[in-house]
């Protein structure tokens, strides 16, 4: 008998990527991506139920900054927009994590192209 097994979705956005979050306001640099949801159920059942995401679709870890601080956030895709406003990033972790090419564009510290 033949088992149906779901791929996960291909990720919409990269690594190193400027988002910004569709509802809320805040932005920041993708730094890692899970193909499905991998948090906590306590994390899951802490976003109120008409706003909860699908668990099947890829979430996204960010560096992330909002008017009043820095932090890391995460994220379902279905959330997140590329941001194209060019302001500068301002988060703490970016020069640890990042290298900022000529053109702007972030690429993971240590890591070929």
């Amino acid at each position: 008998m033949r088992k149906d097994v779901t791929k996960p979705r291909e990720a919409k956005f990269r690594i190193g990527q400027v988002v910004r979050h569709r509802l809320y306001p805040f932005r920041g640099v993708i730094f890692d991506v899970d193909p499905t949801f991998n948090n906590t159920e306590e994390w899951w059942l802490s976003i109120p139920e008409a706003m909860r995401p699908s668990k099947d679709q890829p979430f996204y870890h960010l560096l992330a900054e909002n008017a009043d601080t820095e932090y890391s956030a995460y994220v379902s895709e279905q959330n997140l927009l590329p941001d194209d406003s060019g302001e500068p990033l301002r988060h703490p972790d970016l020069e640890e994590k990042f290298e900022i090419d000529g053109e702007g564009n972030f690429r993971v510290r240590g890591r070929a192209n």
